[in-house]
């Protein structure tokens, strides 16, 4: 790809996402989503492929969907309450319609098909910025908007995105489409307590960017695609399969790493809201994503190749191929530190 048009399209994202977040319009906001949508099909389809061609039409026609419906619930909206501000949703029909766009933008269940297969037709890079940089612009305007959202609906949309996003992965063997039931399951955590504390849905998705941000990194650097392919990483570079390894089960919700404290949290404030069912429920179904995660952990150190001379006499070589990457992975990867409970005493 050219670097003009890279730059082209790196600034549209920035530019999208940076209008969605700092407007107080509708249609400021809107357009937003827009330019964030359009701006990364380019990336989708490069190299053009015929995998990579029908992963970008079907995102545009999910994105685009979900837009119409987005579109139509600020009409009404500002029809019936003579207003564009954001933060506003008095109409029932507006709340309910924007909470199901809102919902397949994010790709929660039982809107998630196109989550599930896009990561694999497209590359790496593109992949990354859709699972990370896109969920930002819907998760900003979900945010502010919260108390006007459906709470019915997103509860159910929740747990049936968690559910679904654990029970996906167990089959799988592509870690491209492991990372895409668990972005399922995250925005399902994300979604069950914006309403209740939207403060910590922030920090979820904060945690959520990093970790999946420095497993992508590394999956890409590697040329890794499939679980077979991380055994034979050891060999060849130890302190980047160890970095993988951490991430996943940071991912995994695996005490006393840090992607298993924004679950005790919302588990915790879902028991002190007396939402215990819901609670225990959630606690449940984040089993199942530890579950394919310490699975994928195991095949991998069952089947990693004994250490041989030749890969001893080629470890120099191979560790200087990888440190110009780890740097720049071990401030994102600091995140995956036993730092839960020193978050819990403060809280």
């Amino acid at each position: 790809m050219s670097p003009y048009v890279l730059l082209i399209i790196s600034i549209s994202l920035l530019l999208g996402t940076s209008l969605t977040l700092l407007s107080n319009h509708w249609l400021v906001a809107w357009m937003g989503l827009e330019i964030n949508t359009l701006a990364i099909i380019p990336m989708m389809t490069y190299p053009n492929h015929p995998r990579a061609t029908e992963s970008a039409i079907k995102y545009f026609l999910t994105q685009s969907t979900a837009s119409m419906m987005l579109m139509f619930a600020i009409i009404n909206n500002a029809w019936m309450t003579n207003q564009w501000t954001l933060s506003q949703i008095s109409d029932q029909t507006s709340s309910i319609t924007m909470t199901l766009a809102l919902a397949i933008k994010l790709g929660l269940a039982p809107f998630h098909f196109w989550v599930q297969k896009l990561p694999q037709g497209i590359p790496l890079t593109s992949g990354m910025l859709l699972l990370t940089w896109q969920k930002i612009a819907p998760m900003s305007l979900m945010y502010q908007i919260s108390p006007s959202l459906n709470m019915k609906i997103l509860t159910i949309l929740a747990f049936s995105s968690t559910l679904l996003g654990g029970w996906g992965g167990l089959n799988q063997t592509h870690l491209r489409k492991i990372l895409a039931y668990s972005s399922i399951a995250h925005m399902g955590w994300m979604t069950i307590i914006i309403l209740i504390n939207p403060t910590l849905m922030l920090l979820n998705l904060i945690i959520y960017i990093a970790a999946t941000l420095t497993l992508f990194l590394a999956l890409n650097h590697s040329s890794i695609d499939k679980i077979k392919s991380l055994a034979n990483l050891w060999n060849k570079s130890t302190p980047m399969t160890i970095v993988i390894l951490l991430t996943l089960l940071s991912l995994g919700g695996l005490p006393p790493l840090t992607g298993f404290m924004p679950k005790w949290l919302i588990l915790q404030e879902l028991v002190e809201h007396n939402n215990i069912p819901m609670a225990m429920l959630m606690a449940l179904s984040a089993l199942l994503n530890l579950f394919f995660y310490m699975r994928i952990i195991y095949v991998s150190t069952l089947t990693m190749p004994p250490s041989t001379n030749n890969s001893k006499l080629q470890w120099p070589h191979q560790q200087t191929k990888t440190t110009n990457i780890i740097p720049s992975l071990t401030i994102i990867s600091s995140l995956l530190l036993p730092l839960t409970p020193m978050f819990i005493t403060l809280s």
